[in-house]
């Protein structure tokens, strides 16, 4: 017979209020993933990182596998989103 293996995961009050934001910039290491997470306000000079993520390499990956199902799933649901990159950064320069 097959045991599964269930993670209890536990969402304190605190957490679950989350963090808005709407810039990721992401950097790395041999090792680890950063990803911080920024609220950026319109005409301001400084945003302030909301939250960092450190991750391990294969992690990360899992995250982009788990990202591009859950978009998928939300685009056939609610249709396609349309990415949109701001004009002082070109295509590839596109944080997140």
């Amino acid at each position: 017979m097959e045991q599964k293996n269930e993670i209890k995961i536990e969402l304190t009050p605190e957490v679950a209020n989350g963090h808005y934001a709407n810039l990721a910039v992401i950097a790395h290491s041999a090792g680890e993933f950063f990803l911080d997470f920024i609220a950026m306000a319109p005409n301001m000079q400084q945003a302030k990182v909301q939250t960092r993520v450190i991750m391990t390499p294969e992690n990360v990956k899992n995250l982009l596998f788990a990202l591009r199902d859950n978009i998928a799933k939300y685009e056939a649901t609610f249709g396609e989103i349309e990415r949109t990159v701001p004009k002082n950064q070109g295509e590839n320069n596109f944080k997140a």
